[in-house]
């Protein structure tokens, strides 16, 4: 399943674990993404939406 929002476009971001000892290693902030059947463009499709464009209804989920 793609990390992309089809939606809003959010997608991985990159950053550091941070250590007590403030040793750095790499690691990634993945956004919440489900797949959901929505009313999209006029029609009904299943996309890869992220839970914060879900929870503010910037597009209308069909049952």
């Amino acid at each position: 399943m793609s990390k992309k929002c089809d939606i809003c476009g959010k997608k991985p971001l990159s950053g550091n674990n941070v250590s007590h000892s403030h040793k750095k290693t790499k690691r990634v902030f993945n956004p919440n993404i489900h797949k959901a059947k929505v009313e999209y463009k006029g029609k009904v499709k299943t996309i890869n939406i992220c839970t914060n464009c879900l929870k503010s209804n910037k597009i209308k989920k069909v049952v």
